[in-house]
């Protein structure tokens, strides 16, 4: 399917009108939005083994490359959350980056759903047996891959111990599954600007 068949087209038009703001966020504001979007990321990154060519290229599928650009634009993107320890090649993130952003993290958590499914359920069982998540092979390994990529890229803060770590990843893991519905890219964006 390429992007530019006009029901494709008309459908990712939709998608972006669903992104609409009422006002401009606020610097704190776009902060937050950054930070999130790039945990977003980071917590498919940990639980499918995405990187940035399985990113651009759903960017492509939704017709958006000209608003992410390539791997450099990519990664200058994702630098631009407040949180990363390396602050070269900064960016400021505009609102029309993280609608693309939002776009892209959810047509990932789409295209993977079985997957954040499988490991969604897997957690609750181990919830509900009142056994660790490190337990369950999926989700020691999504925790692992999440931790470890947190630790190397993020400055330390009050959620850097391992449990907190640990809670972060499995909150993005719950919201991933949100993320990967129909409306996903609503209910990001809604909570992004809330």
């Amino acid at each position: 399917m390429q992007s530019s068949s006009p029901q494709l087209h008309q459908r990712h038009e939709q998608l972006w009108q669903d992104l609409s703001l009422a006002a401009s966020p606020n610097g704190n504001q776009l902060d937050n939005i950054k930070t999130h979007l790039d945990l977003i990321l980071l917590a498919l990154e940990a639980l499918i083994g995405i990187g940035s060519d399985a990113i651009l290229k759903t960017a492509k599928e939704l017709g958006l490359e000209s608003r992410i650009g390539d791997r450099v634009g990519l990664w200058r993107l994702r630098q631009s959350n407040p949180l990363r320890k390396s602050s070269g090649g900064r960016k400021k993130l505009d609102v029309e980056e993280a609608r693309s952003l939002v776009l892209i993290s959810c047509r990932l958590a789409q295209k993977h759903q079985e997957l954040i499914r499988r490991a969604v359920a897997l957690l609750e069982q181990m919830v509900q047996d009142d056994r660790p998540p490190h337990q369950a092979a999926l989700l020691g390994d999504y925790l692992d891959n999440f931790c470890n990529a947190y630790q190397e890229r993020m400055e330390e803060d009050e959620t850097s111990s391992a449990i907190g770590l640990d809670r972060l990843a499995l909150k993005l893991l719950i919201d991933l599954l949100f993320y990967s519905a129909a409306n996903g890219h609503r209910r990001l964006w809604l909570a992004l600007i809330n």
